[in-house]
């Protein structure tokens, strides 16, 4: 049976099906992705457990989004409706309360999972939504001050919804239990309908929830991204001996992860390079690299590279390629080994080089196995985390003075 034409929208003493269906919706959502969250965020990282872990995060992120495209729906849908009256206009003070938090849960179902959204879509790598358009936002850059200010007002806005939400049960709670009255049946799918006629709250209400937005979120942000602020790792690109001076240059890498490229930059590195641009074949120079591992950013997924079963930065600090430059048909390579957790395996980089008024552009990839260091061997599904990883190089440098 279809409800009747006058039950689908609001009235001035009742919800229309719409609202109602909406409501239970978000609320719905609200409750499954609360839990998610905060399981995905105490799993542990290690071994198999990573699997369920990225899992649990992909599925909140997901719900998050179908909430906040619910709750536009029904912002919007509620801006062209009536709002049924308050039961009890002559309780200000409950009346005023119940208004402040029904409008800090509007912008809670908003800005809650949009923070989170462009949080997740500033950065790179760790649990892909699960719909086809969730990774990426048009207007949000790839950008560290971005994703950290998105994920500061996540944070805080998240415990807003969450002080809010409880309000929001209590009270209603009250009214059925206490109060005896007819608030809960009313958002409830029937015809229960009440209501004070032309006793609806003032303004104040929606104003007091848009200062409290301003203020939490702006201590908040303030509050941490000065902790995100705080250097966590330190390092340059420096020469470090040989014929040739390093003046500028990258050292990256690629790492496919469910589908998708994330890279990430060293920013500590130096090397000793001695290269004679005036030969032609042969053996034409060597080599030294040491790589500060501790410098490597990730995407999301720094914290996770550098710690157990991947880098282990602590234990070890430093990466090195040792090898001999020489000249091919086809252009440059490096060939020698190269060392990462104290594993040394034999690798071969190509690189293009060009020379202008003296100064050298070199750029080169290699590809590497990562289970060859023993990196990520508990993930053992290429899909999940890819096995091979792109080395990417790219410099400057002119001869040492």
């Amino acid at each position: 049976m279809h409800p009747h034409p006058k039950y689908i929208s609001n009235t001035e003493d009742r919800f229309g099906s719409i609202a109602k269906l909406f409501h239970w919706t978000v609320a719905f959502g609200i409750l499954l992705a609360l839990p998610l969250g905060i399981i995905a965020e105490r799993y542990p990282e290690d071994g198999a457990s990573l699997d369920a872990k990225v899992f649990l995060f992909s599925l909140h992120k997901t719900v998050g989004i179908v909430i906040f495209l619910t709750a536009t729906l029904r912002i919007l849908w509620a801006l062209g409706q009536p709002r049924p009256a308050p039961l009890h206009p002559e309780r200000k003070a409950e009346t005023f309360l119940a208004e402040l938090i029904h409008y800090l849960l509007y912008g809670s179902m908003v800005i809650v999972p949009l923070s989170g959204w462009i949080h997740h879509a500033a950065t790179s790598g760790f649990a892909p939504v699960f719909l086809p358009f969730g990774d990426d936002l048009f207007f949000v850059p790839k950008n560290t001050t971005v994703s950290e200010t998105a994920s500061s007002i996540h944070w805080i806005a998240t415990k807003i919804l969450i002080a809010s939400l409880v309000l929001h049960i209590v009270g209603a709670l009250k009214h059925h239990i206490i109060d005896r009255d007819i608030t809960l049946r009313r958002m409830w799918f029937g015809t229960a309908s009440g209501g004070v006629a032309g006793t609806h709250p003032s303004y104040f209400a929606p104003i007091g929830a848009i200062a409290i937005w301003i203020v939490a979120i702006g201590i908040g942000v303030t509050v941490l991204s000065s902790d995100h602020s705080a250097p966590t790792t330190s390092g340059s690109v420096q020469s470090a001996g040989g014929s040739w001076t390093v003046e500028t240059g990258t050292l990256s890498i690629d790492v496919q992860q469910f589908g998708s490229v994330v890279s990430g930059d060293f920013a500590g590195w130096r090397s000793a390079i001695d290269f004679d641009p005036d030969a032609t074949e042969g053996q034409v120079g060597n080599v030294q690299v040491e790589i500060d591992i501790a410098t490597l950013t990730l995407g999301s997924v720094t914290e996770q590279a550098l710690g157990a079963g991947y880098f282990e930065a602590e234990q070890f600090p430093n990466a090195h390629f040792a090898a001999d430059l020489f000249k091919t048909e086809t252009g440059y390579e490096a060939t020698g080994t190269l060392t990462i957790r104290e594993i040394e395996i034999p690798a071969t980089l190509p690189f293009i080089l060009e020379m202008v008024d003296g100064v050298a552009h070199v750029s080169g990839q290699m590809q590497v196995d990562r289970r060859d260091f023993g990196i990520g061997l508990a993930t053992t599904d290429d899909s999940q985390l890819g096995f091979s990883v792109a080395i990417n190089v790219a410099l400057t440098a002119r001869p040492a003075q």
